[in-house]
């Protein structure tokens, strides 16, 4: 059975430089340029965790410079 079949199977939540969430297997090292945002769990609860708290699914950047904008406009 894959990871990703395992019901048992234990994610934790990363993020990027752009604001930008996933989950990922614990077991496995984190790829560049994503952190752990410290919740740990089933993929269902990981999942939970990322739908309450990813709410702007804008990366970073482009938020920024859409903010820039509207300043600049006013």
């Amino acid at each position: 059975m894959a990871w990703e079949e395992d019901e048992n199977a234990v994610y934790v939540v990363v993020v990027n430089d752009e604001e930008q969430y996933s989950i990922w297997p614990d077991y496995k090292e984190i790829p560049n340029g994503w952190r752990t945002v410290g919740k740990t769990g089933p993929k269902a609860e990981c999942l939970a965790h990322i739908n309450e708290v990813w709410t702007d699914m804008r990366p970073l950047s482009l938020r920024k410079q859409m903010a820039e904008a509207e300043s600049r406009g006013k």
